[in-house]
């Protein structure tokens, strides 16, 4: 209805930077192509969230709780609609945290840990701070498997793969520079304007998120050690992602977009393992009745 005209910003690396301008003919033409990618990553997302969790078996059934909890969540701000680097980023990260949870059961991970490094750095290529998660990779490795120097060895060369490729091409073209190869990298705290409606967003987001963690905490003890070990990537996950948007802050809040994952995940315990059934009936539709007040009533979107 609104479409948002989408610009590169100054923490946006070279390759979002050379996809928007591959999309420019078409977007100018046709800007509500830009929502409509959007939310096709955002529904590939969500799908890929909740076949991870059935999958794993995080949660004791199959359930569809986890995408309808993302789909939610993504919805509480508007800037989490936009087409951004940071959405296409939750993609790779998808990616990267099942890569981890099945380095648990490999006898030789080599291969796949190199894999969890080279999408990472190839993540930083789209939305440089993205390369804050290099923690979180060293933390879950050291979670899933036993210590080995030569792994962690082989992360570090996956994330710096895509880093030595493009020095050498900036080499070959003749346009070498370290800040072309290393963005400029700060530290500080973001600002953004307070307001009653933001208030209701962070409201939605933890306490779902502190019920979901008492209830995953609850029934830790029925899990299995991979299933737990899960769950700590997951907080491990959030921990991460709320460090991004402290490097190269902004005053929008398209960065925070990559906790809402973790989020997801938590979230959905809470629609499951409730016991009062009422709970989280009346938590979905007041989050519905919440967005629909936010992005339209109160001109979130307009």
């Amino acid at each position: 209805m609104h479409p948002h005209v989408v610009t590169a910003r100054s923490e946006d690396a070279i390759l979002y930077r050379e996809l928007l301008h591959l999309l420019e003919p078409a977007t100018r033409s046709s800007p509500v192509l830009f929502p409509i990618i959007a939310y096709a990553l955002q529904f590939l997302q969500a799908l890929t969230l909740n076949r991870f969790i059935n999958n794993q078996r995080m949660m004791s059934r199959a359930t569809y709780f986890p995408g309808m909890a993302y789909l939610l969540i993504t919805s509480l701000m508007p800037e989490w609609n936009f087409f951004s680097a940071p959405l296409l980023v939750n993609t790779i990260l998808l990616f990267v945290l099942s890569a981890l949870f099945k380095i648990y059961n490999q006898p030789d991970a080599r291969g796949s840990i190199y894999n969890v490094g080279l999408a990472l750095g190839l993540a930083s290529f789209l939305f440089f701070p993205a390369i804050s998660f290099v923690l979180w990779i060293l933390l879950a490795i050291a979670v899933m498997r036993p210590f080995r120097i030569n792994e962690w060895i082989i992360c570090l060369l996956g994330i710096t793969t895509p880093f030595y490729f493009y020095a050498v091409y900036l080499f070959v073209d003749d346009q070498w520079s370290w800040q072309h190869l290393v963005p400029y990298f700060s530290l500080r705290l973001p600002v953004f304007k307070q307001s009653v409606w933001l208030a209701g967003s962070v409201f939605l987001l933890a306490v779902p998120f502190l019920a979901g963690g008492y209830y995953v905490q609850d029934s830790l003890r029925k899990m299995l050690i991979q299933v737990r070990k899960g769950w700590s990537l997951l907080l491990l996950y959030l921990l991460g992602a709320l460090l991004v948007p402290f490097v190269n802050s902004t005053s929008g809040f398209e960065n925070w977009i990559m906790a809402a994952v973790p989020f997801a995940a938590f979230h959905a315990c809470t629609y499951y393992y409730a016991s009062l059934r009422i709970i989280p009936l009346l938590l979905f539709w007041l989050t519905v009745a919440f967005i629909l007040g936010y992005q339209y009533g109160a001109g979130g979107w307009g």
